[in-house]
């Protein structure tokens, strides 16, 4: 069996004053994949986070980096791994190309097998190479943070919300580049709140609440759970009052002419929506589906787990 590139095992951290932010957490991390970590604000991600870091002691349970103990080989399991915090933190008096060089230092790589150039290149930053860190844009400063994670080549890259504040067209370019990381073999560790990017780009997810993990799963299988399905139904006629059945979970007006039906899979097929739709006297003029995607999930999880709290 492949050693898994991050395995934590009954991972828990207790601050002062009793506040517990992780629970006794346990999983794996494969070697090779796209990990998706979700969870709303709050929820434990950005403690886990630091743990691997290295800048929070966790309380109990153990962590290992590329087969590294964090314990007992703090060195090799730092080396092992990258990290692209949420903050945006630089020198301001320092070139792109000068913090690049900098961090490859501290982390030991020789001057031979500096990558800085190439890595600004990378994030599309080489044209602000020798800029000072102050005049770029946040998007920019954010591409930086990741050429900067990679400086010493970790086997693991872990992106903490490296999309926030960045438009649309520059979190394409970054995930293209994560792609590339990911096929050249570099495992990523990923925490979004844009859910159809973890969609998209991630083999499995793991979902924590209050310290816990309620889900950790292929990403197919995760969003396979979801039960509801919705059909948009367009009639004939001004709908002046809406078909009423208990077996439906909601039903929403878009228009004068179309019903949004969201239904349970599990007791209801699309044949009785569109029965009780002509029952209440509407002439079908066009249908169409909508499957549960992934912030359904997790919706449904995280209320799940909050219910339950």
């Amino acid at each position: 069996m492949t050693e898994a590139a991050i395995s934590i095992q009954s991972l828990s951290k207790t601050y002062k004053g009793g506040k517990r932010a992780l629970d006794n957490v346990s999983f794996d991390v494969p070697r090779g994949q796209i990990f998706g970590l979700l969870g709303p604000n709050g929820a434990g991600k950005s403690t886990l986070i630091n743990i691997l870091a290295g800048l929070v002691n966790k309380t109990s349970g153990k962590v290992t980096i590329w087969g590294f103990d964090i314990d007992e080989q703090p060195r090799n399991a730092k080396v092992s791994i990258g990290i692209v915090p949420q903050e945006i933190l630089f020198d301001p008096f320092f070139t792109p190309y000068e913090t690049l060089e900098l961090f490859a230092g501290l982390y030991g790589v020789p001057k031979n097998q500096r990558r800085s150039m190439e890595l600004l290149r990378a994030v599309h930053l080489e044209d602000k190479a020798n800029a000072y860190a102050r005049t770029l844009s946040g998007g920019m400063k954010r591409r930086l943070l990741v050429a900067k994670a990679m400086v010493h080549s970790p086997p693991i890259l872990v992106l903490d919300e490296p999309t926030a504040g960045v438009d649309i067209e520059l979190r394409q370019q970054l995930w293209t580049y994560v792609r590339h990381l990911n096929d050249q073999g570099v495992t990523i560790v990923l925490t979004t709140h844009y859910l159809e990017e973890a969609e998209q780009l991630c083999d499995r997810i793991a979902i924590i609440n209050h310290g816990q993990v309620i889900a950790n799963e292929p990403t197919r299988d995760l969003v396979g759970k979801a039960r509801e399905k919705v059909v948009e139904v367009t009639v004939d006629r001004a709908i002046d009052a809406p078909p009423q059945s208990g077996a439906f979970e909601k039903i929403a007006l878009k228009g004068d002419h179309t019903l949004s039906i969201t239904y349970s899979k599990d007791r209801v097929n699309a044949g009785q929506v569109l029965a009780a739709v002509a029952a209440a006297g509407y002439g079908v003029v066009d249908v169409s589906t909508r499957e549960a995607d992934l912030e359904d999930v997790f919706l449904s999880l995280t209320r799940a787990s909050e219910a339950a709290e």
